[in-house]
């Protein structure tokens, strides 16, 4: 027998009514999506970090004080 805890206390999933049943797979299918998303964000922040440290060795390599313009493609 499949059994869930919530709250703290232990149910038996297939003593459960159909709506209990339905609304705990809506609750695992949000919970997978909000993992997913959780992903899509460390590798944007990631990434962000990449190119703030690439636009950082960039500046470095500029004169202090430079005028000079910085072309983004």
């Amino acid at each position: 027998m499949a059994k869930i805890t919530i709250n703290g206390k232990e149910y038996d999933i297939e003593k459960l009514p159909k709506e209990a049943i339905d609304l705990i797979s809506s609750i695992r299918f949000v919970d997978a999506e909000v993992q997913k998303l959780q992903n899509q964000i460390k590798i944007h922040l990631a990434a962000r970090a990449l190119y703030m440290q690439q636009l950082q060795n960039l500046l470095d390599k500029l004169p202090v004080g430079s005028d000079e313009k910085i072309k983004f493609s």
